[in-house]
């Protein structure tokens, strides 16, 4: 067993039918997930199945194996890459001697790690209790499993003595209290979008760079961390383009592949700010073997979202480490709207400036509305954020023909005539 203060030990167990290309990939990211809810890993067992075993989803045999394996290497808690059910968690337990986690527990607590606000932690304490909610066995149930290491840091590292009912009814507190926080992020977008700015949202796989990159390009300091899910909370920063204009930059949570579901709900706070965003940049980890594999699992999850159609730059980012610029140079080349750079390393910055403002400039939106006199400002930031084609002074007012960004555009229509 682990000594205190030192990582914990863990077995981890891939459970699933043959993956092909995909099984190195599937390996990869579920021992980056360990890595970064802080386990050291002693470890690994595999077992291909095509259906998981109803009681102990490997078999009694297998996990009797497991069990010998984990005495072996002293371990403190055993990680299967596939979700288990109430009855297999138990069993297997019971079996090994050992703590028991699924992937959906294991990202459950590097969410509950990372919260660092009073939303991220109300959606980290949502998705706790609807993961654990079928896995109480009855009124009075212990949720002491809480706050005891690896996979079991739950809601405020609290220990309670609770039952179904007063789950649920926690449960539907927590929705309330982050409706609320909806709410007031929705306010805060209404306020942005009092901005003259367009407003642009950082997309990507999980450690793909992208609070590296708004770092960058906005000279602000947002926490950069080497793994999955450093990001939970959404960052905003205003960024200023060579031709003088602003957009404003919203880094979001890293996406996963087969994210749980109640993580996508309980997250959905940040994925509001895909949904508004004007435009998007979509960043990917190009020195990854799985790049392809991690592109499609985005643009997936933005199909899903309903944001697919807007405007996208491709930025391949972490270019310093591919030694083949000539690939690189055909891959932008085939791909619409991309730019290869190193955040990191502050390389291809104003190639990616110049993929900003050619994607603003053509977002531009003809506006021919009558302003009253008292829209004179408005008529100011037409002239800054976009091209006035022409303005007439007359005693009914200004007629007023332009191309402005859309933020400027809606806030024309308001005022016009």
């Amino acid at each position: 067993m682990s000594e205190v203060g030192a990582p914990e030990r863990a077995v981890l167990v891939f459970c699933h039918p043959e993956m092909g290309d995909e099984e190195s990939y599937w390996a990869e990211e579920m021992r980056a997930l360990a890595h970064s809810a802080g386990v050291k890993l002693v470890a690994e067992m595999r077992q291909k199945r095509h259906a998981l075993d109803v009681a102990t989803a490997i078999g009694r045999g297998k996990a009797e194996e497991l069990f010998a394996l984990a005495r072996e290497k002293q371990a403190d808690v055993i990680i299967f890459d596939t979700e288990l059910t109430p009855v297999q968690q138990r069993n297997l337990e019971e079996i090994t001697q050992t703590r028991v986690i699924d992937r959906t527990q294991l990202i459950l607590d590097i969410f509950a790690q990372r919260a660092r606000t009073r939303e991220g932690a109300l959606q980290v304490e949502l998705a706790q209790l609807l993961y654990l909610m079928p896995r109480l066995s009855g009124l009075g149930t212990a949720l002491s499993r809480l706050g005891g290491g690896i996979g079991t840091r739950g809601p405020g590292e609290t220990k309670l003595e609770i039952d179904k009912r007063r789950v649920r009814e926690r449960i539907a507190h927590l929705r309330q209290e982050i409706e609320e926080v909806r709410r007031k992020r929705a306010h805060q977008r209404s306020s942005r979008r009092k901005l003259p700015f367009p407003h642009g949202a950082i997309v990507g796989y999980t450690n793909a760079g992208k609070s590296t990159l708004l770092n960058v390009l906005s000279g602000a300091e947002v926490l950069v961390d080497n793994r999955v899910f450093a990001t939970l909370d959404p960052t905003t920063r205003r960024v200023v383009l060579p031709d003088g204009w602003s957009v404003l930059l919203t880094d979001t949570v890293g996406f996963v592949e087969n994210l749980p579901p109640m993580l996508l709900e309980a997250f959905y706070a940040t994925l509001e700010e895909v949904q508004e965003a004007d435009f998007l940049i979509h960043v990917i980890d190009i020195s990854s073997p799985h790049w392809e594999l991690q592109r499609d699992a985005v643009e997936t999850t933005l199909v899903e979202l309903g944001v697919d159609q807007k405007p996208v730059i491709t930025v391949f980012n972490k270019a310093d480490k591919v030694s083949d610029r000539a690939w690189l140079t055909r891959l932008v080349a085939e791909t619409p709207n991309s730019v290869y750079i190193s955040a990191r390393q502050a390389q291809g910055i104003p190639h990616l400036m110049d993929r900003l403002v050619h994607t603003i400039r053509s977002m531009l939106v003809s506006v021919d509305v009558w302003l009253p006199y008292s829209a004179t400002a408005l008529l100011a930031e037409c002239y800054e954020y976009g091209f006035v084609l022409s303005v007439d002074y007359t005693e009914e007012g200004i007629h007023l023909r332009a191309q402005v960004i859309p933020a400027v555009a809606s806030r024309l229509r308001e005022a016009g005539k």
